[in-house]
């Protein structure tokens, strides 16, 4: 289940802010998206994706940007009692690299790229030079 991958510690920014301050945020948390917020509610993410992509490339001015022009406001979710190879399924067919992960209509966490990876990396019997 995601349950036992999934990030709990949820790591948000308010909509308003600028795209420099939630890469510091990033940069301070080392992760690679943040939950965009508005009164206390999701309505977005944003990635380094996003702001690589649609930022960096399109040249925009990242000090006056803000984090809900460049979010992705399509909320990718999974249930929480859904496995892992579902999520790692999913998020290879949309290429995602950020899942947000529910139980019925609430945000209990997510779950990135690198959480699968590590947790599958972690079922592997280690392999050594004898």
């Amino acid at each position: 289940m995601l349950s036992e991958i999934m990030q709990t510690m949820l790591k948000s920014i308010p909509e308003g802010s600028s795209i420099v301050e939630a890469a510091e945020k990033m940069r301070q948390e080392n992760i690679g998206g943040l939950l965009v917020e508005r009164k206390g509610t999701y309505i977005g993410i944003l990635t380094d994706s996003d702001i690589v992509r649609k930022g960096v490339g399109a040249k925009m001015n990242l000090e006056q940007t803000k984090v809900e022009n460049l979010m992705t406001t399509n909320l990718p979710t999974m249930q929480v009692s859904r496995t892992s190879h579902e999520a790692f399924d999913m998020m290879g067919d949309l290429g995602l690299r950020h899942l947000i992960i529910c139980d019925g209509e609430e945000v209990v966490g997510l779950v990135s790229m690198r959480d699968l990876l590590l947790y599958f990396r972690s079922l592997e019997p280690s392999i050594g030079v004898d």
